[in-house]
């Protein structure tokens, strides 16, 4: 379950952990080492970190958020989050042209959930009594971050970094800085075939 994090006006800087060779990690900000699920901790609580490597310096941020992210879901009895079909899928990704466009759409998604978590608790509350009608507001939910995901692509190129129509710099117009009609057509045969895969995890879990 999502934790609201308590409003602030003053965001505290990221807490400086440094992992060392041995794989312990040390949290410079209470100058004591901390574990993979003190960690977790702190990001329930909405306080962030990042880690760097205490010999070279090298972020490694994203690996031990990761290494988290493992642990949690290897917890013996606790609650597991990615599906497999789900992780099925992201290892497919990963060779795939539209691989580029998954980070942020998970990251839309979420930031989304994260927005309307207090109306999923209230659907959720109910949901053994009405099953049906919470699988549903899953659905609705994944069909409309589907739709904003795709409007906002088509605002904004990926391809030449200007809005859709749009010219370069010292540019009056000409194909110079417009979009590939093909490249449009593409990314939208992409999102097309994604939101179908979504659609029909839905429907086979019905």
């Amino acid at each position: 379950m999502l934790n609201k994090p308590e409003p602030s006006t003053d965001k505290k800087e990221a807490v400086v952990i440094k992992k060392y060779a041995n794989r312990r990690l040390y949290n410079t900000e209470t100058s004591t080492y901390v574990t993979l699920e003190d960690l977790a901790t702190m990001v329930r609580s909405d306080r962030d970190f990042v880690v760097y490597d205490a010999k070279t310096g090298d972020d490694l941020t994203h690996s031990v958020l990761t290494q988290i992210i493992v642990e949690q879901e290897n917890r013996q009895g606790g609650q597991t989050l990615l599906p497999v079909p789900f992780l099925r899928q992201l290892i497919r990704f990963y060779d795939d042209s539209i691989g580029r466009m998954v980070p942020g759409y998970l990251q839309f998604s979420l930031e989304n959930l994260a927005k309307e978590q207090e109306k999923f608790r209230e659907q959720f509350a109910n949901a053994f009594a009405n099953p049906a009608s919470a699988f549903e507001l899953y659905q609705e939910t994944a069909r409309k971050n589907m739709a904003m995901f795709e409007q906002a692509l088509s605002m904004w190129s990926p391809f030449t970094g200007l809005p859709t129509g749009g010219t370069s710099p010292g540019q009056s117009g000409g194909s110079g800085g417009k979009q590939d009609p093909d490249e449009i057509g593409e990314l939208k045969a992409q999102l097309a075939n994604m939101q179908q895969k979504i659609e029909k995890l839905s429907q086979d879990r019905e």
